[in-house]
């Protein structure tokens, strides 16, 4: 079907060659305007040098110099100021005044920490953002898993997960789980992962399936995707099982070495379950679980994923952050659907840490008052617990020496959050994404001066309109931004 593809994907003149090393240094001395967005225009590389070198060079080492660092790893700690020394794909040190021949990149108005990780979300529908912003969980399957995937072709579900990994970029989340139910065919499956690549994110690609149909080859088809896409382990994207409570699907992600990712909201659904779950399983949603069902994910290792504000907002019931903690674990955090919900993580940050809170302190006086969260216990679950759920804790979510260099810059002297007087505080309860100013994963370059690198947004936004238009028209919805022509619109 395809060869072993490459890690540049399917570029179609949405993502522009990477800068060379001098128009890189350049940038990284530039105040943070619009330099970045010139340097890596088409032809904009200095005369004689190569085009196709990598944003950051392998084996180049730059020095992000006195930032507010917030690295998430208890041996490595938290500083007011300090470096990190990213050399090539990886950190190098992390830790105050760093000696290093390196190239210098100011931080001094930053918040330096690790990128977040989203640990379910179904890119494929990127291009059809806030077109439900009303919806019930009835409406969404009625509308986006039924009428839209129907119509869905594989170049919708490439524009889709491009449109939703640049934006996750554009956020500072370098990691997704993109749980991928357009498993339509096996074209579908290889478009979608091809945006994934187009974009440069780091992404665990959750195989699902799709609308029925003979071109449906769920979940079989996940041997064909190891063996094509995801026979390197030394690569961006990684192979999951997106799956539901059937223990041969379980089995089959297990044989090609695939992590699964399951949604469980009914009571007493896991219970048949028991004998075959593991730490390589993680649960979305889990807002009816019984008691049962929590300690057999518990004691069995499991992973939990929250998106509280899709949960709240759709019906699926309260987030269960205080039974995931009664249970010992620490969840993670995900998006779930930007058909109603923003693609950013403070969103998510900020509805754990209120939520939980609301419900510790109704108890007040009781003697089994839970614990109040904190705002880094949320950033926690934002980074390294999402790191966990998607089997990349050995590779990102602290600025840990050795790991790779996914790692985020947030400004501090913006007026949303000026003057800084708590980072974790002013991450979790000021910033968005327009703080959002410098971003680099594996090493490499995405996000400068607030501004996505060697991205064509004149050309990403075209692809997306007429992928949404192609969508809604074969959907039977009218051409309106107005909504109102169904319920949840």
């Amino acid at each position: 079907m395809n060869e072993q593809p490459s890690d540049s994907g399917h570029t179609d003149g949405a993502i522009q060659r990477p800068m060379s090393r001098r128009a890189w240094i350049g940038a990284a001395g530039a105040a943070s305007g619009g330099a970045l967005v010139s340097a890596c225009a088409p032809g904009a590389e200095a005369p004689g040098e190569d085009a196709s070198a990598s944003i950051v060079p392998l084996g180049n080492r730059i020095l992000l110099r006195g930032g507010s660092v917030l690295s998430m790893d208890p041996d490595v700690g938290d500083f007011d100021a300090a470096d990190v020394l990213i050399n090539g794909t990886t950190i190098e040190a992390v830790g105050p005044g760093l000696d290093a021949s390196a190239e210098v990149l100011d931080a001094s108005n930053m918040i330096v920490m690790p990128g977040f990780v989203d640990t379910h979300r179904h890119m494929w529908q990127g291009a059809l953002r806030n077109i439900l912003p009303n919806g019930l969980l009835s409406d969404y399957t009625r509308d986006i898993t039924g009428a839209a995937r129907r119509v869905f072709r594989p170049e919708d579900a490439r524009v889709g997960d491009l449109v939703s990994a640049l934006g996750a970029i554009n956020a500072g989340v370098t990691t997704v789980l993109d749980w991928s139910h357009i498993g339509n065919s096996p074209d579908h499956t290889d478009a979608a992962i091809s945006g994934l690549q187009e974009a440069g994110i780091r992404a665990v690609y959750a195989f699902g399936s799709g609308a029925g149909g003979a071109a449906n080859t769920y979940p079989d088809d996940i041997r064909r995707l190891r063996a094509e896409w995801f026979a390197s382990e030394d690569q961006l994207l990684t192979l999951a099982l997106a799956g539901g409570l059937n223990a041969g699907a379980w089995a089959l992600a297990r044989e090609v070495g695939a992590p699964i990712s399951v949604h469980v909201n009914g009571a007493g659904a896991l219970l048949s379950m028991a004998g075959v779950m593991g730490p390589d399983v993680t649960y979305i949603h889990c807002v009816n679980l019984t008691e049962e069902e929590w300690r057999l994910v518990a004691d069995s290792g499991g992973h939990v994923s929250i998106a509280a504000p899709i949960e709240m907002k759709m019906g699926h019931g309260i987030p269960p952050f205080q039974q995931a903690l009664d249970h010992g674990i620490r969840p993670s955090l995900s998006v779930d659907v930007e058909t109603e919900m923003p693609g950013d993580m403070f969103t998510q940050m900020r509805s754990a840490l209120t939520l939980q809170r609301m419900q510790a302190n109704a108890r007040a006086g009781d003697p089994d008052q839970p614990a109040l969260i904190t705002v880094r216990d949320v950033i926690e679950f934002g980074t390294i617990a999402g790191a966990r759920a998607n089997a990349l804790e050995d590779r990102i979510g602290t600025l840990s020496p050795g790991k790779e260099a996914d790692v985020i810059m947030l400004r501090k002297d913006m007026i949303n959050v000026l003057p800084v007087n708590n980072a974790y505080g002013a991450v979790v309860l000021g910033m968005d994404t327009s703080n959002v100013d410098t971003v680099f994963i594996r090493g490499e370059l995405k996000k400068r001066g607030g501004q996505l690198v060697g991205v064509d947004l004149d050309r990403v936004g075209q692809m997306a309109a007429d992928s949404r238009d192609y969508i809604v028209r074969n959907a039977g919805w009218p051409e309106t931004l107005l909504g109102g022509y169904l319920p949840g619109h």
